[in-house]
């Protein structure tokens, strides 16, 4: 199974969405809180190109985006091989 990788923050709905939608997949991730641990947001704008929002997430180190892209991908079959690999 692949590695899940979610910077996320308290409160966010897009983040709920995101890792609800793992969550059906029964994908185990790792949370990073950005709320909680501030010093790590310059490292998830480092890993995410400079996106500053939440949700970004990550697969195999691999950058998928935000929620919006998360959905994309899997309305798109992508999702399912890159958590199987």
């Amino acid at each position: 199974m692949s590695s899940v990788t979610v910077y996320a923050r308290v409160g966010c709905p897009y983040c709920d969405m995101a890792k609800a939608l793992l969550r059906r997949k029964n994908v185990a991730f790792e949370e990073i809180d950005i709320g909680r641990e501030p010093a790590r947001r310059p490292e998830m704008i480092e890993r995410a190109g400079g996106r500053t929002t939440v949700p970004q997430i990550f697969i195999d180190g691999r950058h998928i985006g935000g929620c919006d892209d998360l959905h994309a991908l899997d309305a798109a079959g992508g999702l399912d091989p890159l958590l199987a690999a």
